[in-house]
Parts: C-alpha cells; sequence; structure tokens
C-alpha cells in the first residue's frame, strides 16, 4: 500500500500528466485498470441485500462526536444519518419530503403548523417512536444550555405542543413559510424521550451502533427491523477516516474502499477514464470561502475587505484548481439552482485597479495578511491561496500563507484566526444559508459580521407566503452580503464523489456528498 500511495503521488502532482504517460506509469504499480469511464445506468435496476459496504471519507477528527448539536463536519453528518432519521428529508429534486414527519400543514399565515408522525417507527432497543422522542429531540437544539448550531434557527419556534400520540403542533413568533427545510437540517435528528449516552447513540435508522473510533473507523450493522422497506441493503457499513485525497484516491483504487467523497478536483479527469469506477458529480450549494474577521482590524472596515474581494482572479482558480467542476462566485452564498437566485447582480471579475482604489480609500498604500489556509477546508484550497498570492501584490496586498493542521484546522483555526479559509454545504433555501451563517446571533457567522438591516429583511423575509415579494427581498439580501459581508466566495464547487462499479444505486444529489450524507441506506452491492 505505501509503494502504491508514494507512486500515485508522483503520477497525480497537478495533474499535468498525459494521458498516455498516466496509464504507461500506473501500469508499474499494477493499477493499469483503475482508469476508464462509465456511465451511471449502467447500475443494475433492482436492489441486492448482503456485504459490507465499505467508506473511505474526509471530514472526520479524533474530536468528533456523535452528537447531534456538535456535527461540523462530513464524516460525523453520515455516521449520524446511519444511525438515526430526520424530521423531514430533502430529495434529488431539493425539495423536502417526509421522513419522521409522514406529513404536514400550515395554518394561514404559517406561524401555526401540523405535523403528523411516522406510524409502526421503532428504536434500536424497541421502543416505539412517540411525540415525546420528537419534542425532546428538538429541544435539545433550543434554549440557553445548548451548544447546537441550529439554536438560532429554531429560536422563533414559540412552542412544541402534544396534539395526541401522532401529531405534534409547531408554532412560531412569526410565519415560516419554508419551516419543513428548515426541519429538514442534519442536526434534527431523533433518540428516544431522555436519551444523552452519545457514546452509543439509539436512533431510528438504518443501522445499529457496532464500534465507533472518532476521526479513525467505524462500523455499524443492518436495522433488519428498519421501517424503511426500501432502504438499507447492505449487512454492514464500515467507515474508515481518510482525511489525505491521495491516500484517499488510493484507498478506491486498491480496493481498500468502495467508495470515497471529495475527490480531488486535481485527478477526477483520470479516474473518469477508469473502466472500474464511476465519478458522481452534483451540482448545487457548495462553496469556498475565504473569510475576514469583521470585529478586528483591518476588517473591519468595508474597503479593505472590497479591496481584497477585487483582488482574486475567480475564473483562474475554477480552471486551475477546480479543473472546471464549479461556477464562478460572487460572494454570497446563494447558488444559481436557489429559485431566489438574483440574476441581476453583476458578476464581480479580478480587477486590481478597482482593488486597489479601495485600499486607498481605507487610507491605505499597501496591506499586509496572513491568511490560514489548510486543505481540510476544501480540495486545493492552498493552491487557491497560492493563486490569490500571487494575484493579489498587483493591488498592493501581500499575502503570506499559514499552513495550518488538518487535523485541528476546524477546532482551531475555524472562526478564530482573522482571515482564514472554509468551506459550506450549502442549504436548500436561501432563508436557512443566511440564518445559518450570516444572521448577527448565528452561532456559526464565521466572520462575526453584523448587519441590523439584513437581520430586518431576513426577518421580513421568513414570514412572508407571496415568492415574488420573498424573491425581491432576497435578493437584496445576497447584494448586501456581497457588497458589505466578510466573506470573499470566489467559487461553488461541484460535490464529487467516486465509487467502484460494485456501487449500485448511487445517484447525484444537490445536497452535500454522498447522496446528501444517506448513500449508506441508500445504495447496495452488486457482487
Amino acid at each position: 500500500m505505501k509503494d502504491k500511495n508514494s507512486a500515485l503521488t508522483q503520477l497525480m502532482q497537478d495533474a499535468k500528466l498525459s494521458r498516455r504517460g498516466f496509464i504507461t506509469s500506473a501500469a508499474a504499480v499494477g493499477i493499469t485498470t483503475a482508469y476508464g469511464l462509465s456511465p451511471l445506468s449502467a447500475f443494475a435496476a433492482e436492489p441486492k441485500k448482503g456485504g459490507t459496504l465499505k467508506l473511505g471519507m474526509s471530514g472526520g477528527n479524533t474530536s468528533d462526536s456523535l452528537d447531534p448539536t456538535l456535527f461540523s463536519d462530513w464524516v460525523p453528518l453520515n455516521q449520524a444519518y446511519m444511525l438515526m432519521n430526520g424530521l423531514v428529508e430533502i430529495d434529488e429534486n431539493n425539495k423536502a419530503i417526509p421522513e419522521l414527519f409522514a406529513s404536514w400543514e400550515a395554518k394561514p399565515g404559517a406561524a401555526e403548523w401540523i405535523f403528523t408522525l411516522q406510524d409502526g417507527v421503532t428504536f434500536h432497543n424497541g421502543k416505539k417512536l412517540d411525540v415525546d422522542d420528537i419534542i425532546y429531540s428538538i429541544n435539545l437544539h433550543r434554549g440557553d444550555k445548548t451548544k447546537s448550531a441550529i439554536k438560532t434557527q429554531l429560536s422563533p419556534i414559540t412552542a412544541l405542543t402534544k396534539q395526541g400520540d401522532n401529531q405534534i403542533a409547531i408554532t412560531l413568533e412569526s410565519g415560516n413559510a419554508d419551516l419543513p427545510y428548515l426541519l429538514a437540517d442534519y442536526h434534527l435528528l431523533v433518540v428516544p424521550n431522555g436519551f444523552t449516552d452519545w457514546s452509543h447513540p439509539i436512533g431510528t435508522g438504518g443501522f445499529v451502533f457496532d464500534q465507533y473510533e472518532p476521526g479513525v473507523r467505524s462500523l455499524f450493522k443492518r436495522n433488519p427491523n428498519y421501517w424503511k422497506k426500501d432502504r438499507a441493503f447492505v449487512d454492514a457499513v464500515e467507515v474508515i477516516v481518510i482525511n489525505d485525497p491521495t491516500a484517499r484516491t488510493n484507498a478506491l483504487i486498491s480496493g481498500q474502499v468502495h467508495a470515497i467523497n471529495r475527490v480531488d478536483f486535481k485527478t477526477v479527469d483520470f479516474l473518469k477514464r477508469s473502466p472500474a469506477l464511476n465519478i458522481v458529480r452534483s451540482s448545487g450549494g457548495q462553496h469556498f470561502t475565504f473569510l475576514m474577521d469583521c470585529s478586528v482590524a483591518p476588517f473591519n472596515n468595508n474597503d479593505v475587505r472590497m479591496a481584497i474581494k477585487h483582488g482574486i482572479d475567480r475564473q483562474k482558480i475554477l480552471d486551475t484548481v477546480l479543473r472546471g467542476y464549479g461556477s464562478l462566485g460572487n460572494d454570497h452564498p446563494i447558488p444559481k439552482t436557489d429559485r431566489f437566485f438574483n440574476h441581476s447582480l453583476e458578476q464581480r471579475v479580478y480587477d486590481p485597479d478597482k482593488s486597489a482604489f479601495y485600499l486607498k480609500k481605507a487610507g491605505l498604500t499597501d496591506l499586509k495578511l496572513e491568511l490560514s489556509s489548510s486543505d481540510a477546508a476544501f480540495a486545493g484550497a492552498l493552491d487557491a491561496a497560492a493563486l490569490f498570492q500571487g494575484e493579489a501584490q498587483k493591488s498592493g496586498i501581500q499575502v503570506s500563507i499559514k499552513r495550518q493542521p488538518a487535523d485541528s484546522y476546524w477546532d482551531d483555526v475555524w472562526m478564530k484566526a482573522p482571515f482564514s479559509m472554509g468551506y459550506w454545504g450549502g442549504r436548500p433555501t436561501a432563508d436557512q444559508m443566511f440564518s445559518t451563517a450570516y444572521q448577527s446571533t448565528a452561532k456559526w457567522n464565521d466572520t462575526h459580521w453584523k448587519d441590523e438591516k439584513f437581520d430586518a429583511l431576513l426577518l421580513q423575509a421568513r414570514s412572508l407566503l407571496d415568492d415574488g415579494k420573498r424573491a425581491e427581498i432576497y435578493g437584496e439580501l445576497q447584494s448586501i452580503v456581497r457588497d458589505n459581508g466578510g466573506a470573499m466566495i470566489p467559487l461553488f464547487g461541484d460535490y464529487l464523489d467516486a465509487a467502484n462499479k460494485k456501487v449500485g444505486g448511487i445517484k447525484p444529489h444537490p445536497m452535500f456528498n454522498f447522496m446528501g450524507g444517506r448513500l449508506a441506506e441508500r445504495v447496495w452491492l452488486e457482487a
């Protein structure tokens, strides 16, 4: 394994090898048959049961927890969906569909909702799901003592009321037409009433807990009493945390795992040629960020922030780092696939003169910055940082890059370093994305940006049922974030997963890698 990994590292350096050269070199280490192309339609239509699905995943740390209030990266999200179910699911068309909530109905004004539970659902310990479990699980994310990232988003809930044995009434302080989408958040997973043992979660999911070593490995076995009869086909799922992109790719090539997430943009074109592999490309709300802490100098000056936003060549980074697998960002987090995307905003482009103009407006002739970066932020983040470093010099911005350790990046750097890099997986609605990362009181407001007008408009748009009026407000919110916010968002990146052809049922999904985090219960092994 070590020899193959070393060879592969050399093969894929900057993805500059020709196809002939690549295949010739690959043959020398015994991986010639790993490269080719096969359409997803080649999968068998009928699911098969059995086998152990092995996943090689980026996005895990030794500090991970299976406590739903603490999820912050890919591995715990996927593991949690194996063990627990959510209230609402987002499907491949970005629509809210039933999960543990079988149906819902809003009263006029969308401030009062009635949700009906699925019937016949049991937890792994045999307990039948009831309304008290739902209320408890939602309340884990509410109140002064919670550490949940979605505390702010749930703060408009004024009451959770039991309506008989199978219904719950949710009352809001003001209307929210997107409440089912909000309740689809991956933090909102259900456990039994009073449950607290997060080292060994009990849920209603397709798999039951067996082994778990945070940031290293987990093994979950199929739930024989799973209430979804058309899901959870494999006997077990093993998750191996492999944060290094080259090692992760090599694990797939060598057969150590059946599928990997976050395929390196540099190597995807080579992997697409494999007769043994499929590349799953999903376009959605994933975007990559340069984060400026608006609470400290020099980023508390918006002219400095504007100078930085005009000092990056977005197209060059898209072409070079993402190899075209994405689209240009315009310094706000709403993707073109969102129904409230503001098409009238002019696309910001690389303009060193305008960057220098804003620098001068801030009273500066030059600016020295330290950018904390790691490929933990996103695959190719360090390369993107280096390109920005070279481009920014033309307007008088001198950037030094501080390379940070990947395994502690989200704990020690994100939201703490004055200038850093990151990513967001996006959210199914504009309101949810803005509420999660841009509202002043949001726990994950990772630029520490506060704008009273933005907060007021966000609240106003949330309570409207007229999509035309909502579109106007969300369009203005995108403009405010673009021109005043602390996040430079140069790119939206496609989700790229790779899987052995033995994995059947895998499809693109607009929410996150691995089919919105639910790949384990959706796929099967052909052999």
